[in-house]
């Protein structure tokens, strides 16, 4: 029988597979085959979540897209409603004056 962790699929005393090790490349000493291998495994993995991802992104531009759209359209709609105001002031100006004229005329 081969030692643990030296390719076996299930271990025979347990029947749970072993767990992968966490490998740092700089520090240990791999072969080429190996390192050929990780960058293969980690290709297939970043391929795997890409479409994920890819719609991620799509929503979270969408997102900022439409956040930029509804400030733009705030900002027109605020703007539009002062010179509402702007007018409002006018005519409260107008009757102002209009009292007072009235209270200089019907003074002493």
């Amino acid at each position: 029988m081969a030692a643990p962790g030296a390719g076996d699929p299930v271990d025979a005393k347990d029947g749970n597979a072993p767990f992968a090790q966490r490998i740092d490349p700089s520090r240990d000493k791999l072969t080429p085959a190996q390192l050929q291998f990780m960058r293969q495994v980690q290709l297939s993995q970043w391929q795997k979540t890409l479409p994920q991802r890819r719609t991620r992104n799509i929503v979270t531009g969408l997102g900022i897209g439409a956040l930029v759209l509804a400030i733009y359209g705030y900002t027109f709609y605020s703007v539009a409603q002062e010179r509402f105001l702007d007018e409002l002031e006018d005519e409260a100006k107008a009757a102002r004056a209009r009292a007072l004229e009235r209270e200089r005329a019907s003074g002493p």
